[in-house]
């Protein structure tokens, strides 16, 4: 029965209908996500899913927790109506990507799912990390320099931020285990999802903070950076 896909349409369009009215999403942000969605259901089953379920839930989560401690780093990057289509795509762009191959050359599944698996991880610790990183955080600095820098500022990190991510990868990790078996593959998800949100940081630093690349696109890039650093983990390792 849980192969069958028979609760697939009760769970997207309970997700659309909660992320609307929450206003976690706007109304073309959810039918997006539902796009999404079906497509990487298509490829890993309730599993890819799940993990993108986690993700929404962990990172809307993330954002709503403490915002009276976040507002004087808010960047508006969330409007009143929620989070736009591109938005959805910078984070799930990715994973969609490595579905739709997955599904056209179904000899290379065994490399796309985890590949799915560690865009959603480095889009976890990325969220979890920045949103959670400016309530506890201790010591912020710039990823590239070292130097100490406000909270809040394009490639700025924390200690506590860092391993909240990490604890965000393991959690993507573990969900991807208990549906394909688990294997070594966990440890490269996290490795990958870290790659990733590390890299988002850098990106962040180094051009978003001079306004050459968006927010949308770093946080596209750190997903494809998660997706190829676990592709390379695949053909050498899996």
């Amino acid at each position: 029965m849980l192969n069958s896909g028979i609760f697939l349409p009760v769970i997207i369009i309970c997700g659309m209908a909660y992320s609307i009215l929450a206003k976690k999403l706007t109304v073309m942000a959810a039918v997006t996500g539902a796009i999404v969605a079906l497509i990487i259901f298509s490829a890993s089953g309730y599993t890819g899913l799940a993990m993108m379920t986690t993700f929404f839930i962990l990172g809307s989560a993330a954002t709503s927790w403490q915002q009276s401690k976040k507002q004087p780093f808010a960047t508006g990057e969330e409007t009143k109506k929620g989070r736009s289509a591109l938005q959805v795509l910078a984070n799930a762009g990715a994973a969609a990507i490595a579905a739709v191959l997955a599904l056209s050359y179904p000899g290379l599944g065994y490399l796309m799912l985890p590949i799915i698996a560690a865009s959603f991880a480095s889009a976890t610790a990325d969220t979890l990390s920045s949103e959670l990183g400016m309530v506890y955080g201790r010591r912020f600095f710039n990823i590239v320099s070292f130097r100490p820098e406000p909270c809040g500022m394009d490639g700025v990190i924390s200690l506590e931020g860092t391993l909240i991510g990490v604890a965000g990868s393991c959690i993507i990790a573990s969900i991807y285990a208990v549906g394909s078996g688990w294997s070594i593959s966990f440890f490269f998800i996290v490795l990958a999802g870290t790659l990733g949100n590390l890299t988002d940081s850098v990106l962040g630093a180094l051009l978003e903070r001079k306004g050459i690349i968006g927010n949308d696109t770093v946080n596209f890039l750190n997903t494809l950076t998660a997706a190829l650093a676990m592709l390379l983990f695949g053909i050498f390792y899996l």
